[in-house]
């Protein structure tokens, strides 16, 4: 399942800290920021995990992470 989300990651030292926790945490996933996009988009390709566990990962981390419609 592929979600899409707004985030409040702004810049790509964000994207380098919260890299290894994405990747612990997201381990069978694929993901990827767009800090270009004005939602900063954060997309996230999983097998296993549901939304709201990716919003809370993020939220977590300390960063805002709203799921958004297709």
């Amino acid at each position: 399942m592929i979600y899409i989300f707004a985030t409040s990651v702004q810049t790509d030292q964000d994207i380098e800290e919260l890299k290894p926790y994405l990747n612990e945490k997201l381990p069978d996933a694929k993901w990827n920021f767009d800090i270009e996009d004005c939602d900063n988009i954060f997309r996230v390709d999983t097998p296993t995990l549901r939304a709201e566990s990716i919003v809370r990962l993020l939220s977590d981390a300390g960063y805002r992470c709203e799921e958004l419609p297709y």
